[in-house]
This record gives C-alpha cells, sequence and structure tokens, in this order.
C-alpha cells in the first residue's frame, strides 16, 4: 500500500495560500522593508514592476500620476488582485485604499501576489 503526504508549508496558521483575506494588512509595509522603501521613494517604478508582475502592462501606472486626486489604475489593480485571489472586500474600499494610501496600496499588492506565489510541496512515501 502506497502512503501519500500532502504538507503545506506555512509560517503562521494565518498564512494561508487560498485564505479570503489579505495576507497583512494595508498598513504593514515593514513586512518587506525592501519593498516598503521602493513603494515610497519611488512609487511609479514600484507600481510599474508591481504591474507587470501582474500581467498588465508595465507602463500602466504611469498614466496614473497624471491624475487629480483620484487613483483609478490603483484602485483596479486593488480590485484585480482581490478578484484573482478570491480575496473578499469591496470595489468601495479599493476605493478608500487606493485614494489616501497609494503607495501602501502596491505594497499590499507585491505582498500578497508574493505570498501566494509559494509553492505546495508534494511528499511522496512509500511504506515497505
Amino acid at each position: 500500500m502506497e502512503k501519500i503526504v500532502i504538507r503545506q508549508p506555512h509560517q503562521d496558521p494565518v498564512d494561508v495560500p487560498n485564505s479570503h483575506e489579505w495576507g497583512s494588512g494595508i498598513c504593514n509595509c515593514t513586512e518587506d522593508m525592501k519593498s516598503c522603501c521602493l513603494g515610497f521613494w519611488c512609487c511609479p517604478c514600484f507600481a510599474c514592476m508591481t504591474s507587470k508582475e501582474h500581467g498588465e502592462c508595465l507602463c500602466l501606472p504611469l498614466l496614473e500620476f497624471f491624475r487629480a486626486w483620484l487613483s483609478p489604475i490603483t484602485m483596479s489593480m486593488r480590485t484585480s488582485v482581490r478578484e484573482r485571489y478570491n480575496i473578499e472586500g469591496s470595489v468601495a474600499m479599493d476605493c478608500v485604499c487606493a485614494t489616501f494610501c497609494t503607495p501602501c496600496v502596491w505594497c499590499q499588492i507585491s505582498r500578497e501576489m508574493q505570498r501566494r506565489k509559494r509553492d505546495v510541496v508534494l511528499v511522496n512515501a512509500k511504506t515497505v
């Protein structure tokens, strides 16, 4: 008889790749200081890199930096990530976060994509 063991490594109980919640809060930038610094000191560059990693046009976020006070690209990217990973939330909350915390939203998007990329380890153990 062959026994198959499936194990998903994770750092803490909340860090489940298929969770319906964001892996980190909007202000948890200290979880990834490199991204946090890049997001705050050069948000347009960081937004372009994150957009490309998500599968969107590299220059898409640059359209937003000519806006008045709304952040439609940031909002749509946050909504897109939320929809892709089936994260609970609303377009209204995406709009509020994107309008008042643009760099934080890009950092949160980046952290979430990195979190969801973690591989599942399958271990095949045979009994003798």
